[in-house]
């Protein structure tokens, strides 16, 4: 200890000198913000280093977990996730959801979305992940397992959230919902909790149980994530009849039932004896006789009641290696400034609510920021989540011109031509109109998915994108894609019968809108009906009598196409003669260019007394004069061109001046 504050001493001494030296007082740097990267997760926080990777670590070794559990060969997550993890637990809580209008308390919370989920965890606090666990699995289950009934989500959930992990090994299997009938204060001081929620062992000690039946015949609605108390006779028999399927290798047994049930429609009990061989009453016995056999439940709940004792360090039941360790996943990592990740936050609050209000004041401070010199300091991501907030609010102009803010300071950012291609749609959707700008927007779309080759929802857009264009079999190809993505999601397959009734297919379409029609979701299952209603009149007149009225919006290539494949076909004869046709030059101006069909663009220009359609094979390599390239977004604009003539109002682009 001597040794100790002699060396402390002599520290302090070259402080003291040091700070008189100084010209400007010693201040505390800010905390420094990180973005961790791994190949599946993304997770920004200020809580240093060693927080962020070990957060990154648990995502992907919780993602590997449920790997194993379910037997899947590849686990995809179709929605971009973001994990922000926050060492200030006043400023977690103070954007934390509320529930009576209080802060939740749990140290976790997960914020869905079609286009972007996010999880935000309290980083003061120990092992934050764990308070999403249940969430989490049910986004893997989602995005990775068929549609499915409500005991098997709800008991695999509550299973999954049971979970335990150090760099080395998994433990999982005790009771999820055992709490301790006391709190604790920071100082250690216990005090007894009045009526304490029962646990899921509490509950399944008592004398009634639902019939399996019944158990396997409830509705239980998970799709949007909102879920009241999970301490019900419901989630504790859906726990531990999953908890006896996958300690019992039952799973393959469990697919076909539900093969059974959910396709064949085959009663319920009599598809329990087919599956499993075995009577309901049978199986009920062997899931009751498995709970009475886990001694380790019955000694937790014994001592969850003596005072002292702590969830900490309870043993579970199920012990095995880590699939992932440290050295086994790579993680980047880079500064985000202080102003982004301010921004990002206020992205979260703007999609929960009851902070919406408290998100956009933030967002409004962020773009009321300057620099030292008093200039305005303009953020991307700010912009960014106010053309979210008005695209929820269907002011979709407003949208357009907060993403071209966003785009003008950020061009490379893949969100700003996403969202853009949404407003495009939306406003369509909206408005019962054609959709603006398909080439473009298709290209955002295709430019959106060679960033995330996942994005389900960008594949979704783009289905019906091609099918506006009159591309119905195009139009299947990228709806298949979006539901091998995301296979429970109703909407997609709603859309997907609308795509079979474009190309008049129309007992593919009706089997779809019948299945839908009993949906849980009540607008899937409304428009299912109005579907089917209709789909007689379709079928005979060609038109749905509540279609709005508009023009067929045609591509140009269709016109083209045969022209084009004719003289190809010409030119590649073995005896074909040389290009003989007749070559103009024109002025006039490029009213759109249609690169729908890239590398190939389709050029419209007005000389005056006429428009001319000119191709080009790929517009990259297209000779532009005064221009480093063609654009596609190019409108209205004065040009001069060199094309070999191919019919009346078409030809063969060679070259494209700019005036």
């Amino acid at each position: 200890m001597a040794r100790f504050l002699t060396h402390g001493r002599g520290f302090a001494l070259l402080l003291l000198l040091a700070l008189s030296l100084r010209p400007h007082p010693l201040r505390a740097p800010e905390p420094q913000w990180l973005e961790f990267r791994s190949a599946h997760f993304t997770v920004v926080t200020d809580t240093g280093d060693k927080k962020g990777r070990e957060i990154v670590l648990r995502f992907e070794q919780m993602r590997a977990v449920f790997e194993q559990l379910l037997a899947r060969k590849k686990v995809k997550m179709p929605v971009p996730l973001t994990i922000f993890v926050l060492r200030d637990d006043k400023r977690f809580y103070q954007m934390a959801p509320l529930h009576n209008g209080q802060p939740i308390s749990a140290p976790g919370f997960f914020v869905p979305g079609e286009d972007h989920n996010f999880i935000v965890l309290n980083g003061f606090e120990d092992e934050p992940w764990r308070a999403v666990t249940h969430e989490f699995a049910h986004l893997l289950l989602n995005y990775n397992y068929p549609p499915t009934q409500g005991w098997f989500d709800e008991g695999f959930a509550e299973y999954f959230s049971s979970i335990r992990l150090d760099n080395k090994q998994v433990e999982m299997g005790s009771d999820p919902e055992l709490g301790l009938p006391y709190s604790e204060d920071p100082l250690g001081n216990q005090t007894e909790t009045r009526n304490p929620p029962k646990s899921f062992t509490d509950l399944l000690n008592g004398w009634v149980w639902l019939s399996l039946p019944d158990l396997f015949t409830m509705r239980h609605d998970t799709s949007s994530y909102q879920e009241g108390t999970h301490r019900t006779l419901f989630y504790a028999q859906s726990w531990i009849t999953m908890h006896y399927l996958l300690n019992k290798d039952k799973l393959s047994e469990t697919g076909t039932y539900l093969g059974l049930v959910q396709l064949q429609h085959v009663p319920v009990e009599e598809a329990i004896q087919q599956a499993y061989g075995m009577s309901a009453a049978q199986l009920d016995k062997a899931v009751k006789d498995y709970f009475h056999s886990l001694k380790q439940l019955q000694q937790d709940q014994q001592s969850a009641q003596q005072a002292g004792n702590t969830n900490a360090n309870r043993p579970q039941i199920e012990h095995f290696a880590a699939p992932l360790g440290p050295d086994d996943i790579a993680i980047s990592a880079r500064p985000v400034s202080e102003t982004n990740a301010a921004a990002q936050l206020a992205e979260v609050m703007v999609r929960l609510p009851e902070r919406r209000e408290q998100g956009l004041k933030e967002i409004d401070r962020i773009l009321k920021l300057t620099d030292k010199n008093g200039q305005p300091v303009d953020n991307e991501v700010a912009h960014r989540a106010l053309a979210w907030v008005h695209i929820e609010k269907k002011e979709f102009p407003q949208a357009a011109e907060e993403l071209g803010n966003a785009a003008a300071l950020d061009p490379n950012d893949i969100w700003n031509r996403y969202y853009l291609a949404l407003v495009k749609y939306k406003t369509a959707q909206t408005n019962h109109e054609e959709m603006q700008g398909l080439a473009n927007m298709m290209i955002d779309l295709k430019v959106t998915l060679d960033w995330y080759p996942e994005f389900a929802e960008a594949y979704n857009l783009l289905a019906m994108a091609r099918m506006e264009g009159g591309g119905a079999a195009s139009a299947m190809d990228a709806m298949k894609e979006a539901l091998a993505l995301s296979p429970r999601n109703e909407q997609y397959v709603f859309n997907q019968g609308q795509i079979q009734e474009a190309a008049k297919k129309w007992e593919a379409a009706q089997a779809i809108f019948e299945r839908l029609k009993s949906s849980n979701n009540p607008q899937i299952a409304a428009a299912a009906r109005h579907q089917l209603d209709e789909l007689p009149t379709v079928r005979k007149y060609g038109v749905s009598p509540s279609a709005p009225k508009r023009a067929a919006q045609a591509s140009p290539f269709d016109e083209l196409e045969q022209e084009a494949k004719k003289r190809a076909q010409e030119q590649s004869e073995p005896h074909a003669l040389p290009n003989k046709r007749q070559t103009q030059f024109a002025k006039g101006i490029l009213v759109s260019v249609d690169c729908s069909r890239a590398p190939a663009a389709i050029l419209l220009v007005n000389t005056g007394g006429r428009s001319v359609k000119l191709r080009t094979p790929d517009y990259k390599s297209l000779l532009v004069i005064g221009e480093d390239s063609l654009s596609c977004d190019w409108k209205n604009r004065k040009v001069a061109v060199n094309y070999r003539v191919g019919g009346a109002s078409d030809g063969d682009l060679i070259s494209l001046e700019m005036q």
